[in-house]
């Protein structure tokens, strides 16, 4: 897969289709991937934050969420082909488990969240096996929940915890998780669980899901999206300036 760079994060400029078989290729020979995906928010984090950046860096594929991030990558000439949202590849991932009879592991969210986030994965995907689960609220003891991981016999593990926190967890952790697979799932557990609702199709692909996520909880998601929405409009700005001054002085130089 072609990898190109935005905002000085590594970006794999694939499909869901290629995505998955390369996940699922590498996972059939037991070969270690940690994986991200990243939106507008992300992308502004880690202009900021070194340690939320090293962990992008570090993940063996990088894929785009967010249709913000897909439009800003065309505008500045990368030709990025669709969007590859974590939700829907969590889904693909577990349907992939479940017909080659690989254990997950879920981490994250509340006890009463993640337990039925995975009654209801179960019961969508026959065959699929949890290897595990726990909540997300653990920070007193990394150590004791790691080991719980590597114990399970979990081949893939799914992590649902706010940014920074999930990336640097994995990082900081990865060579002792005993899994094949990690990814950050954010708060894909709650979608699942029927806590929080995702927005209807229209608005995934017009790049409004952020509006929606925002009328459910306005007053935790406000000020994120007005912020980060905000300052990832000035770095587009400035790079398409910066773009086109790069051409200018390359025609010049004719």
């Amino acid at each position: 897969m072609k990898r190109v760079e935005l905002f000085s994060c590594p970006m794999d400029i694939a499909t869901m289709d290629e995505t998955v078989d390369w996940i699922g290729s590498r996972i059939e020979r037991n070969q270690f991937t940690q994986h991200v995906v990243v939106n507008v928010a992300k992308l502004v984090y880690m202009q900021a934050d070194a340690e939320l950046a090293a962990s992008v860096r570090a993940c063996d594929i990088v894929n785009i969420d967010g249709m913000g991030v897909v439009w800003g990558a065309r505008l500045l000439g990368i030709p990025v082909r669709e969007r590859v949202a974590g939700v829907d590849l969590f889904e693909r991932l577990l349907q992939m488990s479940a017909q080659r009879s690989l254990p997950v592991f879920l981490l994250g969210a509340t006890d009463a969240v993640v337990a039925r986030a995975a009654a209801v994965v179960l019961a969508r995907y026959p065959g699929l096996q949890i290897a595990g689960h726990h909540h997300g609220y653990f920070w007193d003891d990394e150590e004791a929940v790691v080991e719980m991981i590597r114990g399970s016999g979990a081949r893939l593990l799914f992590v649902a915890i706010t940014s920074p926190k999930k990336e640097t967890f994995i990082n900081r952790w990865k060579d002792r998780l005993g899994v094949d697979f990690v990814m950050g799932v954010g708060g894909t557990f709650d979608v699942v669980a029927g806590k929080v609702r995702r927005a209807p199709p229209w608005m995934q692909r017009n790049g409004v899901e952020w509006a929606y996520r925002v009328a459910q909880e306005p007053r935790r998601m406000w000020k994120r999206y007005f912020i980060t929405n905000n300052r990832f409009a000035l770095m587009l700005i400035k790079a398409r300036i910066a773009l086109a001054v790069r051409r200018l002085a390359g025609g010049h130089g004719k």
